[in-house]
């Protein structure tokens, strides 16, 4: 009971002094965290007159839960659906200031005399704001709603997960005791495939186990399952190499995008209050005043460099992205100061044993001395951008707000967006499918291979069964990195010949890479020359990208994927009012009207050897032809001079039919604008009812023949003479799906149909 007594005794001295201090801020209205660090001032070795901690490590070991409850919480308040609000002006700013101060700080130290890690950790501590203190400050002034707190929080998103990159990059360079560039480089890619492996399977697996067992989770059930994924990503981390506070974040960013993450977070919040408040008292017992007093003109330069460098660095990098000074000021001032992140970058100097002792207290120093400035110069902004409008020359106030409207302005600068459009879906796609590949070679080579050779006698068994479950897991990964019919390939396709040679070779490189990666766990594990293996692997790949249930069960996994990515967003989609269940086929799919004479192309052909559908993604919902309205046409049906189409496509799909069409001289284009779905359907009050199109909503039930079938073999074209126009899977709506898509209990159907087809799916209960 001796170690128990002093670990509650501990705590409880602990808790008190931090419950006393804390308050004591609250009231001259200061932010917790010097509060806390003054507790642990109060109870360390320093001040007699207070009971002091009994055993240290106890604390220490406290603290790095802490650290790891903080991360988590951080990682809950961040999703990657906020990467996309961010923009240019919080990256811009973000990276220019780290970049910027880890220079300074370096340069900083170095002058000062102190080695060069002291130095390169300094620089790390230097580059990180505190999102804390920042917010709390911004809050305290009532500013909440200014223009520049978007900008400042985005530029915070930021600095956040590049510091989850540069503790690792520090971590590495401790181990190295110097900046490899090669061990540097190989530790960064390591890492970002790591990342994208996680990411991707935390997100097809995390919200599904969530959603699978709602119904079963209480608030204390919802929690422990929470607080294990997160301790299990924290050891899968530590195992794989890397700190602890990466697998809390990744592991709290991922359940952030799910509908639980706010019920996670308000859940978490009092673990995180409690560890988090012993982390930062932590940071208090190490602060001693002998040392504060012969480090005080370091502090004091620290302090400069630190409130100037990031006050320059921040509004140079905010305009540089088109933002005026006033708001660039506001968004600086908010971030002039250092905070918990810095102290976890202490810490980590500390537990590899690579930074002095003195490092420590002079950085809570200069970061409690910043954190009380902070409110002071957010308050002085504006006095501050009328002495710089003031003291800057007018010829280059001038020069500057040219460059700003310049920057902001919306020009046709002659290129192609299609281009840009098709090379961001392509490298994303290569990006994210090849570092999946990559990895599962990777995760095999370094950990299924060992563990099996530990088990069989004969090395050649444990890597024969390694090769195999790499395989059977890269199989559904082939179709991506080897399809290129999307809509922009097919508008740069159409659109000039020119265009076909560098296409062409973008196919090649990524088919090349796609084999590469294929081949290389057989290669790392049996050595066989490089080239035989490329001839052997270069037509299975392309026969496994191709098959049908390949194909299949790759869009099954990208639908589950999609939805749990999308899960919060939907959710909250859904609870707007307006945001109707059809309405992404009223805003996203449209109807084209063309007219066939005697001498278009596509007269006396059947559609079927059109490949309208396959090859350009439109669809022909209805002819007219005299007074005969034929709805939903087989593929036989064979296209007459004086036919009236009537064609479905989203409006990219269409541009791309209509740029084929003025090539081929397919059709003649009708005279009226392209209209939405919902239009169509509603502008039928002058036709028969047998004669007109009508949307049903099929749900595909429990015991169902369509649960579990392809959409090719589901009969809803050839058997319910129907057109699939997309389905609604939880929250997720699907359109221009592969006719090998697998149907799922409790899809939403959307087809149309003749009011025919409707009461026969009455008759068959379907509706």
């Amino acid at each position: 009971m001796g170690h128990l007594a002093t670990l509650i005794s501990d705590l409880a001295l602990l808790l008190v002094v931090a419950g006393v201090t804390t308050l004591l801020c609250k009231k001259i209205n200061q932010p917790l965290v010097i509060g806390y660090i003054l507790a642990g001032f109060l109870i360390g070795p320093v001040v007699s007159f207070i009971p002091t901690i009994g055993d240290a490590e106890n604390i220490n070991l406290w603290a790095e839960i802490g650290v790891i409850f903080l991360m988590f919480s951080l990682g809950l308040e961040f999703s990657l659906h906020k990467l996309v609000t961010v923009g240019t002006t919080g990256i811009v700013s973000a990276l220019l200031q780290i970049g910027g101060m880890m220079v300074l700080g370096y340069g900083a130290g170095i002058a000062m005399g102190w080695s060069v890690m002291d130095s390169i950790f300094l620089g790390g501590m230097l580059s990180m704001s505190s999102t804390m203190i920042t917010i709390k400050a911004i809050e305290d002034l009532g500013l909440k709603e200014k223009n520049f707190t978007k900008l400042a929080i985005g530029t915070l998103v930021i600095e956040d997960i590049v510091a989850i990159f540069l503790m690792v990059v520090l971590s590495t360079i401790s181990v190295s005791q110097g900046v490899g560039g090669m061990e540097l480089a190989a530790t960064i890619m390591k890492l970002m495939m790591y990342l994208v492996v996680w990411l991707l399977l935390g997100i097809y697996l995390i919200p599904s186990f969530l959603q699978k067992t709602q119904n079963l989770m209480s608030d204390e059930t919802l929690l422990v399952s929470s607080l294990g994924i997160c301790f299990g990503m924290v050891w899968m981390a530590d195992a794989i190499g890397f700190s602890s506070a990466l697998g809390a974040f990744m592991a709290g960013s991922i359940m952030a995008g799910t509908i639980h993450g706010e019920r996670i977070e308000h859940l978490v919040n009092p673990c995180k209050n409690l560890f988090g408040a012993v982390f930062f008292v932590s940071v208090g017992l190490m602060v001693v005043p002998s040392m504060l007093v012969e480090y005080l003109v370091p502090i004091v330069i620290l302090t400069l460099v630190t409130i100037i460098g990031k006050l320059v660095l921040l509004v140079a990098g905010m305009m540089i992205a088109g933002e005026d000074l006033q708001t660039s000021m506001y968004g600086a001032m908010s971030q002039t100061q250092i905070g918990e992140f810095s102290f976890i970058i202490a810490t980590l100097g500390i537990s590899l044993g690579v930074t002095s002792n003195f490092l420590y207290p002079v950085i809570v120093a200069v970061s409690v001395v910043t954190t009380f400035t902070t409110p002071f110069f957010i308050k002085s902004s504006d006095g501050i951008c009328r002495f710089l409008k003031k003291a800057v020359p007018v010829k280059w106030q001038n020069l500057i707000e040219r460059y700003r409207a310049a920057k902001n302005e919306v020009r046709d600068d002659g290129k192609d967006p299609d281009w840009k459009l098709f090379l961001k879906g392509y490298g994303s796609t290569f990006l994210i499918y090849g570092i999946m590949l990559l990895g599962i070679g990777e995760i095999g080579r370094l950990m299924i291979w060992p563990a099996l050779t530990d088990m069989f006698p004969d090395s050649a068994i444990g890597a024969l069964i390694t090769c195999l479950v790499c395989y059977i897991v890269m199989a559904p990964l082939l179709p991506p990195m080897m399809i290129f019919r999307k809509k922009y390939f097919t508008a740069l396709w159409l659109k000039s010949f020119a265009n076909h040679l560098p296409l062409t070779l973008l196919i090649i490189l990524r088919t090349a890479v796609t084999i590469f990666l294929a081949v290389r766990p057989v290669y790392m594990m049996f050595h066989v020359p490089r080239w035989i293996l490329f001839i052997i692997a270069a037509p299975l790949v392309w026969v496994i990208s191709r098959s049908d249930w390949m194909v299949g069960r790759y869009l099954e996994m990208e639908a589950r994927f999609l939805s749990n990515f999308n899960e919060k967003k939907l959710q909250e989609m859904r609870k707007d009012d307006n945001a109707k269940t059809s309405e992404w086929l009223d805003e996203q799919l449209q109807v084209a009207e063309y007219i066939c004479t005697a001498d278009h192309a596509a007269a006396g052909l059947e559609l079927k050897d059109l490949h309208w559908g396959k090859m350009w993604q439109v669809n022909v919902i209805k002819i007219i032809r005299g007074k005969k309205h034929i709805n939903i046409p087989e593929g036989y049906e064979q296209v007459q001079a004086g036919d009236r189409l009537y064609l479905l496509g989203t409006a990219k799909a269409l541009e791309n039919f209509n740029l084929l069409n003025e090539q081929r001289n397919l059709l003649l284009e009708g005279e009226r604008d392209n209209v939405s779905l919902h239009e169509f359907i509603s502008n039928q009050d002058n036709l028969q009812e047998e004669q007109q199109l009508f949307s049903y909503a099929v749900t595909v039930k429990k015991g169902s023949r369509l649960a579990g079938c392809s959409i090719r073999d589901s009969g809803i074209k050839s058997d319910w003479k129907a057109y699939l126009v997309g389905i609604q899977r939880g929250m997720m709506p699907m359109m221009n799906l592969n006719a090998n898509f697998i149907l799922n209990t409790d899809d939403l159907l959307w087809v149309l149909g003749s009011q025919k087809m409707g009461e026969q799916l009455v008759k068959k209960e379907l509706l």
